[in-house]
């Protein structure tokens, strides 16, 4: 396939770029972003053997991204019962969570930095039957060396924003060269599909179904926890602060107090997007003068707690359950918002701030089923927390909060018909 010269010249660096890419491994070791222990995965170097027979590559970015592909990955083992899974991502957080949700016949591996030395290294070990990408991450000399080694690729749950379609435009030669490489692309929306199609995706190559993260399952949890949670807190009303980013804390902490005027003996549980910043955020609610409770310490809420840090991975299916009404972090602050299908699909009423770029037109649809309601300061975040915590309104919401996020499992199915087509191509399910 011939190379746009931008293309080529990326190709070109990213050959040489393994100095550099150590370089930057390093400093992302030293700030906490990497592990040390399988940080050769990066450099393409495989931590487990490649299972025998058909194997399907999944790729997602992040914890929202690879969350959102392991119900799909589930129905996709049910249903094709020799095929083994590689589930790759590229953030510590992210790591774990798969970890503890990993699907039968399934691995994790950390995706090779964009270095084509790493990426050939990563695909002559893996040498997997069809490539699977989601959502937005599109690493130029990762699609590049897959194609050239004949594995098909697709794309699907893809989201383009306006801005990331601008970036693009100015390279229109390499996003063409790219974008040609897969084989069919589901995107979230129509604003998506058309920007695909600008920079050069045929048209008949891509359908519009909506986001994976409706179809995904309920969140899982421990029922002896929340029995014991249940136990503890005895009544006692409680609310969620989700996903928090740094200045939400303060912010939750700030509404809580004023809720807490008219709602006595309300519990804040406190749920930080990266829980290694559990520490931090204890010191400065002590300082502060707040009683609190540990998750990562084992304790449990007292009846003198007023905000329980709860800082530990893979447990947010316990606090939705708990929680009658949950505010989604990353929204206070400018970081574009969270999933609120997770909460949506266990129960628990949803408030949020005016920063949900990312998933405006999942927000957009509770919103308008009065699934939602939205919150500019935390003086608001109080008065909401107030209101929905009344019972009736808080079921109410969560209700129609269900329903949105149950009506989408049709997206799941689309993409599980695509893949086992691809899957069909050739007798013997080869691809």
């Amino acid at each position: 396939m011939t190379l746009s010269p931008g293309l080529a010249a990326y190709l070109a660096f990213s050959e040489r770029g393994a100095n550099l890419a150590e370089s930057k491994l390093e400093k992302r070791l030293l700030e906490g972003k990497e592990d040390r222990d399988r940080l050769a995965e990066r450099r393409g170097i495989a931590s487990a053997s490649r299972p025998e027979g058909l194997l399907i590559w999944f790729h997602a970015a992040s914890v929202g991204e690879s969350l959102s592909i392991l119900e799909l990955v589930r129905r996709l083992a049910d249903q094709c019962e020799e095929a083994h899974f590689l589930l790759t991502s590229g953030t510590v957080t992210s790591a774990a969570m798969i970890a503890a949700r990993l699907p039968e016949r399934a691995v994790h591996q950390y995706v090779p930095v964009d270095v084509r030395p790493f990426v050939r290294r990563f695909l002559a070990h893996w040498r997997p039957d069809l490539a699977v990408w989601t959502e937005s991450e599109l690493w130029p000399a990762l699609i590049h060396e897959t194609d050239q080694v004949g594995v098909p690729m697709v794309l699907i749950n893809a989201r383009l924003s306006a801005a990331s379609h601008q970036r693009w435009r100015w390279f229109p030669g390499a996003a063409k060269s790219l974008l040609s490489r897969f084989r069919f692309v589901l995107a979230q929306d129509a604003a998506t599909s058309r920007y695909l199609r600008r920079l050069g995706l045929p048209k008949e190559r891509i359908e519009t179904t909506g986001t994976l993260k409706e179809g995904s399952a309920a969140l899982p949890h421990d029922e002896a926890e929340r029995l014991l949670f249940a136990s503890e807190l005895a009544g006692r009303p409680v609310w969620l602060a989700a996903s928090t980013h740094p200045g939400e804390e303060e912010m939750a902490a700030a509404a809580h107090q004023k809720a807490s005027r008219a709602a006595q003996r309300l519990l804040l549980i406190i749920a930080p997007r990266h829980p290694e910043r559990g520490p931090e955020i204890a010191a400065r609610l002590r300082a502060d003068g707040w009683e609190i409770a540990i998750r990562s310490e084992g304790e449990l809420p007292k009846p003198a707690t007023q905000i329980y840090l709860a800082d530990t991975l893979g447990e947010m299916g316990l606090w939705y359950r708990i929680a009658p009404v949950s505010f989604l972090g990353g929204s206070l602050v400018d970081i574009g918002g969270h999933n609120p299908f997770e909460p949506a699909a266990l129960g628990s009423a949803i408030i949020h701030g005016p920063y949900v770029h990312k998933v405006a037109d999942i927000y957009a649809r509770l919103a308008a089923a009065g699934a939602t309601l939205e919150v500019k300061s935390p003086a608001e975040l109080a008065d909401a927390v107030g209101r929905v915590l009344m019972p009736d309104r808080a079921a109410a919401m969560a209700h129609a909060a269900w329903e949105v996020s149950s009506s989408g499992a049709e997206v799941t199915d689309r993409a599980l018909d695509l893949l086992l087509g691809m899957l069909e191509r050739k007798p013997g399910g080869e691809i």
